[in-house]
């Protein structure tokens, strides 16, 4: 019989210190491992969700949340929350430069990449990922001249056009 509790004991132990690392780098110092620990987390929750959520309830979540986040942005709380500066919320937004993603955003590009390779195949989900990068880099562009902008709208319906549009052609 193998004796189980040393390797849950080191499970446990590893577990705790990844978290602690974690908490101190993302909320604790504003290093370059902060930002690489965000995009991690975004992906992962992003997988799992694309995972997990059934394919046309995916999509329209998406879809609903791309609208939603408009509104958030211009006239909801995520427009005041920056008003306010993000530097009051670490962990929130992933900074590179001056532009700050949200941590969010960053999970439903990974929920809709992610959800494509699993309905649809390697193909849809490179489209989708060219997409949602086009589309990351048109509001990165408004943002330089508006200031703020919603980071989902146009991520996730090039994101989407771009796999059906494969999808369609194969």
């Amino acid at each position: 019989m193998v004796d189980i509790e040393v390797p849950i004991l080191l499970i446990f132990t590893l577990a705790f210190a990844i978290t602690v690392l974690i908490i101190r780098e993302v909320f604790l110092k504003k290093g370059g491992l902060r930002g690489i620990i965000l995009l991690v987390i975004g992906g992962a929750i992003g997988t799992l969700l694309g995972a997990s959520i059934p394919f046309f309830s995916a999509i329209l979540i998406l879809l609903l949340l791309a609208v939603y986040d408009v509104y958030a942005v211009f006239r909801g709380p995520v427009g005041k929350i920056v008003a306010k500066g993000l530097e009051h919320l670490p962990g929130a937004s992933f900074a590179f430069k001056r532009i700050h993603v949200g941590l969010g955003d960053l999970t439903f590009y990974s929920m809709l990449v992610s959800r494509m390779l699993l309905s649809l195949g390697w193909e849809s989900c490179i489209a989708a990922t060219l997409g949602v990068l086009l589309g990351a880099f048109l509001s990165f562009k408004m943002v330089e001249r508006k200031g703020m902008f919603p980071g989902l709208p146009f991520p996730i319906v090039l994101g989407l056009l771009a796999a059906f549009t494969i999808e369609l052609l194969m």
